[in-house]
């Protein structure tokens, strides 16, 4: 695994590869797919190595614009292909934006497993 840090001005992502999990922390208000592509080339590399388990931990993402919620729902999306993989999300109610946009997640793969507290 090569890259284990996105970091901008108001975010930063970090893979633990201990735990499989991926945190984000911040702001996310990149400007589309091309500045997005540095996290979702970390998203997929992690999933690529094909863990049993790949959490996505967003309960410290304040906030994240549509572009932000599109590379996510991307990600969501092609991990169907990962049959292997089960995907958990970690949300957080004190983050208004999460819990209606977060359960979205669960129409694009039915297996996935999201935890908002």
């Amino acid at each position: 695994m090569t890259t284990l840090e996105v970091k901008g001005e108001d975010y930063i992502v970090q893979f633990d590869p201990d735990s499989v999990r991926v945190y984000f922390q911040g702001e996310l208000s990149l400007g589309g797919a091309t500045e997005y592509a540095p996290i979702t080339n970390l998203l997929n590399e992690v999933a690529e190595s094909e863990p049993h388990t790949m959490t996505i931990d967003l309960r410290n993402l304040v906030f994240v614009n549509s572009s932000g919620i599109s590379m996510l729902s991307k990600f969501v999306l092609s991990m169907r292909k990962k049959t292997g993989v089960q995907l958990v999300v970690l949300g957080s109610n004190d983050m208004p934006w999460q819990g209606k946009s977060l359960k979205n997640l669960e129409k694009l793969l039915p297996g996935l497993k999201l935890e908002i507290e």
